[in-house]
């Protein structure tokens, strides 16, 4: 497994995240300190710079209740953050990502032709297996809940005439961009999407929700133009093949339940937190 960003400590947060939620609020900054093997002062210190708050105030954000308060306090009405140009043209906030399609024709042959490369990494939120055309990331998917040898079938099986490489370093800058950032940086990511076109469309409605903020699944129904397709929304939305990317994480039942999540509530939950912690930082910071 490769390294991303091991001048930020990468490692280290990402084990601390995993340690901090498997220990719950019992745990001590002294004790999660000695785990990472550092001193409780510089380990806040790093924590902090990375995440955006203290490991403390971390462990608030993976409360299971935090669903409902996001949804209470960090929701997005998608039809008004379109009307006001939050987002656009494939375009996410927190980072620059474009998208495009395949082709009608391309879907139907189902990647044949097409070399997609591939590589395993370490994230905040545990082992993540990435795909990537010459075009574009086309896959990324999690491994702590699902185990590697699944979340890899589960990318792979998209494309099922597609010659597969392992090859992380062509992925490295495109991972780097997606994960190796503390709170505020942007990157260039690419995006080639395979879906029909009712998937694409939730999809597109996702991009729209900035991060550290959520919607629902009805709201998303309601944006794309079909009110009573809940239920095939949020199969469109357990189908995304580019997790954290397009941030299906960020769509909650409707009275705040965590809903659904195709690699594991707890890392959904994860994320949540993770991107609630910047975006709350970052709106004191103003």
């Amino acid at each position: 497994m490769t390294d991303l960003s091991p001048e930020y400590h990468y490692h280290v947060i990402g084990r601390a995240i995993r340690e901090i939620d498997a220990a719950g609020p019992g745990l001590t900054l002294e004790d999660l300190a000695a785990r990472m093997g550092m001193s409780p002062a510089h380990f806040q210190r790093t924590f902090s710079q990375w995440v955006g708050v203290s490991p403390k105030r971390y462990q608030q954000y993976l409360s299971l209740d935090h669903a409902r308060h996001l949804l209470a306090n960090r929701a997005t009405v998608l039809e008004v953050a379109d009307a006001a140009g939050l987002s656009g043209g494939g375009r996410l906030h927190d980072l620059f990502v474009t998208w495009e399609a395949m082709t009608p024709g391309d879907y139907a042959r189902a990647g044949a032709g097409l070399t997609i490369r591939h590589g395993w990494f370490d994230s905040p939120f545990g082992p993540a297996i990435v795909m990537g055309t010459a075009r574009g990331l086309c896959g990324l998917g999690f491994a702590a809940e699902m185990g590697r040898e699944a979340a890899f079938d589960d990318l792979a099986l998209r494309w099922p005439a597609a010659t597969f490489t392992e090859d992380a370093e062509a992925l490295r800058p495109w991972v780097t961009a997606a994960f190796g950032q503390r709170a505020g940086q942007k990157g260039d990511i690419p995006l080639f999407l395979i879906g029909a076109p009712f998937q694409l469309k939730v999809w597109e409605a996702l991009m729209r929700i900035p991060s550290g903020h959520v919607t629902t699944y009805g709201d998303i129904a309601r944006f794309i133009g079909h009110p009573k397709a809940v239920r095939a929304v949020g199969t469109a939305v357990g189908r995304n093949p580019i997790s954290l990317l397009i941030p299906c994480h960020r769509a909650l039942r409707k009275g705040g339940g965590l809903g659904g999540y195709h690699f594991g509530l707890p890392v959904k939950r994860a994320i949540l937190a993770f991107e609630a912690a910047r975006a709350d930082a970052q709106d004191t910071a103003r």
